[in-house]
């Protein structure tokens, strides 16, 4: 059995401390920095050998978004999760933009922070998973692959991280089906995820930034204003 390893990178000490007490209880292995370069000297010390991180995104020195654009250049599989205040609203969105899987407003309780977390580890090791025969999904151009989890299209691989890859993968399983953005929230982050919507429209937009010819008139991501989106087929 694997080991479940988590880094947390905050700075404030109090609240790094209630993080690795929580996650430790919940059976993880984490390890915990103060700063956004020991952050990333630990990911190298370890060779990548972590789940997920956990970061703070205002610290002294290299802040969160850099840190976390850092680390998705190096992995497309690690679990990121940014840790916010409530009034850093556009932040939430910056993060998420550059590459990060959720993240989490402060205050949180322990049970908010096992859950997300937990949901983010069930993503991650379902990278590894390997299927006893190659299953393809294809739809025009792309071609989505759910023994190596990558979508290409026209044959050019699309560099994509675990969400934006499981959005995929259930839109082409749901082609030209209109999808509230409800059941897409459950369907990626599970029933028991604590945030709001938004983080679908912002992955929505990146992904599109990644997969249209023109991402600001989406030809296969169609967007059903008040309710959610679609794969149009014959885009």
């Amino acid at each position: 059995m694997r080991m479940k390893r988590v880094l947390v990178c905050e700075d404030e000490e109090v609240i790094r401390d209630f993080v690795v007490i929580n996650l430790k209880r919940a059976g993880y292995e984490v390890v915990d920095v103060c700063c956004g370069e020991d952050c990333l000297q630990m990911f190298e010390k370890e060779r990548g050998n972590f789940d997920i991180v956990l970061l703070d995104i205002m610290m002294p020195g290299i802040d969160g978004f850099t840190v976390c654009k850092r680390l998705r250049e190096k992995s497309s599989t690690l679990g990121i999760i940014m840790l916010t205040a409530k009034s850093q609203e556009m932040d939430k969105v910056n993060g998420l933009m550059i590459g990060a899987d959720d993240y989490i407003t402060k205050p949180f309780a322990p049970s908010e922070l096992t859950a997300r977390v937990d949901a983010i580890y069930r993503r991650v090791c379902m990278s590894f998973m390997k299927n006893e025969k190659t299953t393809v999904l294809e739809s025009g151009p792309f071609v989505l692959n759910l023994k190596s989890r990558t979508i290409t299209k026209n044959g050019e691989l699309i560099d994509l991280t675990q969400v934006e890859y499981q959005i995929l993968e259930y839109f082409l399983n749901n082609k030209n089906t209109a999808l509230d953005r409800a059941s897409i929230l459950t369907h990626i982050w599970g029933e028991s995820y604590y945030g709001d919507d938004k983080i679908v429209d912002v992955n929505i937009r990146r992904i599109r930034m990644k997969i249209e010819d023109e991402p600001s008139n989406p030809r296969y991501i169609i967007t059903i204003w008040g309710y959610g989106y679609k794969w149009n087929e014959n885009g």
